[in-house]
């Protein structure tokens, strides 16, 4: 889809006045009337305008910068991500800016002008956990700015995305838990409004179909913020059920490792009596005890595709000025099988 820059010229045909009323009323000189001031202003912002006219003529030239905009710099995920991406821009000669959002879309929003605003060639962006409005993001991508979603991803067809096969993924996960013998398969389900948490949780909800064993709703626990103390408050939550599960598939590492930490002061044993399975495999999974069973995620190789696409559109912008279709790459994810729930005699 191709966007043009909007321009004073095309708020004042729109409105049927001159471009230096525009300019005047934009700059809100006491010659113009409230009322015209208003209809600019409106408009202005209707049309996604920018009136930084400096800021606009810098950025016909390429500055061979991308910007990166993640949840959390801290995640073990996020940090082999920006490695990738690191790996692939640096030898194709461009540098990077790091943004954190620290999952907040305020944080994203601000992140999000201050990258355009320092006229980045494009952006690689993952959601925060509280994004559900794209406001935004279309406003940038109207400008024509090239971007690449990865991970956490807008469902839109105006930008390209990398992400994990998070259902085979999840799918795969629980279909071993069940092939250890486990029958009550508690799930611990991430933030509701990303897609990655409806595609484990659907992964989830095939196996457990497919394998003719019931969906229990009651075993189903919400852990918004997938932190630690959630994932204890979930095995709480589940220890108290008149049938405990024997086995939990977790959205991800960190809630997987509080629901050990509840199972094993309650005196019960990983995974005898109760085998958990994660997703992420954070570097601290292998050192739990015991070892922490997860769904692993290539975070380096999504940096690399994510970097490369988002340059390779970055290029044909610039060389052939169109802008390039979007692309959606999806890359496999691995089981990595540790103590937690290989159950004695199960292989």
């Amino acid at each position: 889809m191709k966007y043009n820059q909007v321009t004073i010229k095309d708020i004042a045909r729109e409105l049927g006045i001159s471009p230096s009323t525009v300019s005047r009323a934009l700059k809100d000189h006491p010659d113009i009337s409230p009322e015209t001031k208003k209809a600019v202003n409106e408009l202005a912002e209707k049309l996604n305008y920018q009136p930084n006219i400096v800021a606009l003529s810098l950025r016909q030239s390429k500055t061979n910068t991308i910007g990166v905009i993640i949840p959390e710099i801290v995640h073990f995920f996020f940090s082999t991500v920006i490695s990738g991406i690191e790996d692939v821009a640096y030898s194709a000669g461009y540098n990077v800016i790091i943004t954190q959002s620290n999952e907040s879309l305020q944080r994203e929003k601000t992140d999000i002008k201050a990258l355009f605003n320092s006229r980045v060639d494009g952006m690689l962006i993952s959601l925060s956990r509280e994004t559900s409005s794209f406001e935004h993001i279309d406003s940038i991508l109207a400008k024509g700015v090239p971007m690449v979603f990865f991970d956490r991803v807008y469902d839109t067809p105006n930008a390209s995305t990398i992400i994990v096969d998070d259902l085979s993924g999840a799918k795969e996960a629980t279909q071993h838990l069940i092939d250890q013998g486990c029958t009550r398969i508690a799930h611990l389900e991430g933030p509701p409004n990303l897609g990655i948490t409806k595609q484990r949780l659907e992964g989830y909800l095939e196996a457990l179909k497919e394998n003719n064993l019931p969906v229990i709703p009651e075993l189903i626990v919400s852990c918004p913020l997938g932190t630690i103390e959630e994932g204890k408050l979930a095995a709480e939550k589940l220890l108290a059920m008149a049938q405990p599960p024997d086995g939990i598939f977790s959205t991800n590492d960190p809630a997987a490792m509080g629901a050990m930490q509840v199972i094993k002061d309650s005196g019960l044993k990983i995974p005898k009596d109760i085998a958990v399975v994660g997703f992420s495999n954070w570097f601290f999974s292998s050192l739990m005890d015991p070892p922490l069973t997860s769904v692993d995620q290539p975070g380096f190789e999504m940096g690399q595709e994510a970097a490369k696409l988002l340059i390779r559109q970055i290029e044909v912008k610039s060389k052939e000025n169109i802008d390039p279709t979007p692309e959606t790459k999806v890359l496999k994810t691995r089981l990595v099988v540790r103590n937690s729930s290989l159950k004695k005699g199960k292989k």
